[in-house]
């Protein structure tokens, strides 16, 4: 069974795909690599928090007019969840539409305790998120980052979002942390629309490459056809550099800004972004 590469279909929508059997046994475990937390330090107080923007929409119209049934990779949303929530900051979770957050659930690590506690944790903000507009009009003073997860599902709508664009604004004037992985860079390409430049030009970032979503992902039946756009060009045509051309679990810091390339760099990511909470934020 294994060994099909066929996407799988998925009954909810036309022609639309889960990814095959074969690539769900190379791709994904029941368990991930956590291995405790960074520090046994916590943030005490009842201020900070982070605000996680989700995606709300599904599924990803490829190329050839199918649908990828995707959403928001769980490991890369929950695993840097729980390593945050351990350290004491609050979580808060938002969509553009104000829509449940999407997850994918194929992807679901079933017998990781650390990403069961984050999702036991947010669960019903997942389902009945805040409106990003709405957080934004009652004021981002209180949060210490923005955190866009990965998976596919974040190239929906994120990317063309000017609500996505003003709280971005917003973390980079306030000069608070911007965490994202794999997928989840492409909210940086809403900074700069209807820009001449877009504010994160020149940044460093890793994210996932291309290279695996043109070919490898296609060739094993993880995506049902072509990619619509490329994220890692999309992203250097902005004048982002993107570090890495390959997946290895790699996280990078550049200023305020904290990056992974793939669910491999999702353990790492979260250890990253409580160091830097807790450095900037820790009192």
């Amino acid at each position: 069974m294994t060994e099909d590469r066929q996407p799988t279909p998925d009954e909810a929508e036309e022609d639309a795909f889960f990814p095959s059997p074969y690539s769900l046994s190379q791709y994904t475990a029941p368990k991930t690599d956590f291995d405790g937390l960074v520090t046994d330090e916590t943030y005490a107080g009842d201020r900070w928090k982070v605000l996680v923007i989700a995606t709300d929409e599904r599924y990803m119209r490829m190329a050839n007019d199918t649908f990828f049934s995707t959403g928001n990779h769980p490991v890369e949303t929950l695993l840097p969840i729980h390593h945050i929530a351990q350290a004491g900051y609050g979580v808060d979770v938002a969509t553009v539409s104000g829509g449940p957050g999407k997850l994918e659930w194929w992807a679901f690590p079933r017998d990781d305790d650390a990403v069961a506690a984050a999702w036991r944790g947010t669960r019903d903000a997942f389902r009945a998120p805040r409106t990003l507009a709405g957080v934004i009009a009652d004021g981002l003073d209180d949060y210490a980052a923005v955190f866009v997860p990965g998976g596919h599902g974040a190239m929906n709508g994120i990317p063309a979002s000017r609500d996505v664009q003003r709280a971005l604004d917003w973390f980079l004037e306030h000069d608070r942390l911007i965490i994202t992985l794999c997928h989840g860079p492409a909210a940086l390409l809403a900074a700069g629309i209807d820009r001449d430049a877009n504010p994160f030009a020149g940044s460093t970032i890793v994210a996932f490459p291309d290279a695996l979503d043109t070919g490898a992902n296609v060739e094993i039946g993880y995506l049902p056809g072509p990619m619509p756009w490329a994220l890692g060009e999309r992203l250097r045509a902005a004048g982002i550099i993107v570090d890495n051309h390959e997946m290895t679990g790699a996280t990078t810091r550049d200023g305020n800004l904290l990056t992974g390339d793939s669910p491999l760099a999702a353990n790492q990511l979260g250890k990253d972004a409580v160091t830097a909470l807790l450095q900037r934020f820790g009192s």
